[in-house]
């Protein structure tokens, strides 16, 4: 079970070592004054890397704060950023900057930094459910490694915290927005989707807003939803990735494409395999519809024309590490 302290900065550095020497291998540091501090962040993040390489840290940074020189700095150690999706007010309607986030999230894709977006909702007079949506469509569309909503981590039933009931955010759409916030941690985040979870929605020609509001619905109808007490971070990634599945499932043959379905269950098995050998060191066994070098290939990002033009061929697909580097082999 995770725990909570408050330490100052200097705190923290200062106690890498004695952090070692008690076996703590991850770290948070979510701390608004110093978000958004390029140096100092620099500078924790190369101490972290000199006295704790091991140590993976999780920190809180603002958008504006992330360049070529932070980027490069991150990518020397384990790490994290945790980036708010923040908006401003004008002229009596909130935006925010789709052309800078999008350049920050290119930016640590191309290093393969991991990094998640933080969103918020109804906690400004001016949001709107239409809004939050939108925030959330064009966030899983740049990758992010995971999405996170404060307001939804260990809230009781009810108005999210913070939440601001206003005429263009009434308190029946908090809830639904809640509802979805807490889908997407479930089937995104938790459910570890981002490698395929747009190539999974094109044929459903769906917005991933919509989709998260239609799995709010299932998880709701299958007692896994927020209400439940159902939590997804402490749940066995296989059974998320059932639940992933069963849904999967059912879209398809609601949109009328269930002869797509079989590639899309080798894309997120295999990749899920993959996901539990990097983040667990599971070895695990995946029965395949289709060749996984052919699963795994460019050409799987387009799952009708792959369905179409690819021929199906049963494999047993055996994903392990070789000592340094994932691999697989059909048995």
């Amino acid at each position: 079970m995770e725990k909570e302290y408050s330490f100052s900065l200097a705190e923290i550095e200062n106690s890498l070592f004695s952090l070692k020497e008690k076996g703590v291998t991850e770290l948070s540091v979510h701390d608004k004054a110093l978000s958004g501090d390029k140096r100092r962040i620099i500078s924790m993040i190369k101490r972290v890397g000199a006295e704790y390489p091991g140590l993976f840290l999780s920190i809180l940074i603002n958008s504006d704060a992330v360049d070529c020189d932070l980027v490069s700095a991150a990518a020397q150690i384990f790490c994290s950023l945790e980036i708010p999706l923040l908006c401003v007010q004008k002229g009596g309607k909130l935006l925010f900057d789709k052309k800078k986030y999008a350049s920050k999230a290119r930016l640590l894709n191309q290093s393969e930094i991991v990094f998640g977006f933080q969103l918020l909702y109804a906690d400004n007079p001016a949001d709107s459910l239409k809004f939050f949506m939108e925030r959330l469509d064009f966030a899983v569309q740049q990758y992010p490694n995971h999405l996170d909503f404060p307001q939804t981590e260990g809230a009781a039933d009810g108005p999210a915290e913070g939440a601001v009931v206003s005429g263009t955010f009434s308190a029946k759409e908090i809830r639904h927005a809640r509802d979805i916030a807490f889908a997407a941690r479930t089937f995104y985040s938790a459910g570890r989707a981002v490698p395929w979870f747009l190539s999974v929605l094109r044929p459903l020609r769906i917005h991933p807003s919509r989709f998260f509001a239609d799995f709010a619905e299932w998880q709701r109808c299958n007692n896994c939803d927020f209400r439940s007490g159902f939590s997804p971070e402490s749940e066995n990634h296989k059974s998320l990735e059932k639940m992933q599945l069963l849904f999967l499932e059912q879209k398809y043959e609601e949109k009328n494409c269930p002869q797509i379905f079989p590639a899309v269950r080798d894309v997120v098995c295999l990749n899920g395999a993959l996901a539990r050998l990097a983040g667990e060191g599971e070895v695990s066994v995946v029965q395949t519809s289709y060749h996984p070098d052919d699963i795994l290939s460019p050409e799987s990002a387009d799952l009708q024309a792959f369905s179409d033009n690819v021929c199906m061929e049963n494999c047993r697909v055996k994903v392990f590490s070789d000592g340094e580097n994932p691999d697989y082999t059909v048995e």
